[in-house]
This record gives C-alpha cells, sequence and structure tokens, in this order.
C-alpha cells in the first residue's frame, strides 16, 4: 500500500507508517478513527490520545497528540478483530431436549458414523 506521510492535515510518524504496513490497515481507515472516533481518552503513558473506532469486525485504534505548532501527529496505529452480537458463532446448549430434536432431524448421520 501507498502511505503518506501527511494526510488529510495529520502528519504520520515513521513507526505509524511502519505499523500500518506490518497490520495491514488502510491510512484512510486510521484517519477516519482519529478524526470521527467512537471513543477516545487520554494515555500519560502512550503520551497522547487514544482514539477508538470498530468498524464491521476490527476494532482500530490510533494515539495522536499535537505538537507545539498545534499540529496532529499519528503516533501508532494498531487493529484488533472483535466479535459483535451478529459475528459471534453460536453455541448450543448440549441438554435432553437439544440432543432428543437431533434424533428426528439426523437420524443416519446419529448410527451411521
Amino acid at each position: 500500500m501507498n502511505y503518506q506521510r501527511t494526510y488529510k492535515g495529520t502528519i504520520w510518524t515513521n513507526h505509524a507508517l511502519q505499523r500500518l504496513e506490518q497490520r495491514g490497515i488502510r491510512q484512510g481507515d486510521a484517519w477516519a478513527t482519529w478524526s470521527k472516533p467512537d471513543s477516545s481518552k487520554y494515555s500519560k503513558s502512550r503520551g497522547g490520545w487514544v482514539y477508538t473506532r470498530t468498524w464491521r469486525t476490527e476494532r482500530i485504534e490510533v494515539v495522536a497528540k499535537q505538537n507545539d505548532k498545534k499540529e496532529w501527529i499519528i503516533l501508532s496505529v494498531w487493529g484488533k478483530t472483535v466479535h459483535t452480537k451478529s459475528t459471534k458463532p453460536t453455541q448450543h446448549k448440549s441438554n435432553f431436549w437439544h440432543q432428543f430434536s437431533h434424533l428426528f432431524t439426523n437420524p443416519v448421520r446419529k448410527y451411521y458414523k
């Protein structure tokens, strides 16, 4: 992918650009996370604000701070796969009625394994 050092009014550190490349995150998605986050919080240990946004099944986090000129610097970016209700695998409880119903829906498979 082709990443830009300055993107839509923000400055991206080499570290942030490397993380985008390594993690396969599009710069536009990271920028949108920063510009319109679901949440944000100040992180003293990271030295800036952490902006978070969930896109379908991926949560992207962007660390950014302002320099002395009040320009926004993107310091780092990472993503994590998340499961929402619609993407979680369903689990069936193995109870008597569930097993009993399978006798009638899959009788051949049950006895001829």
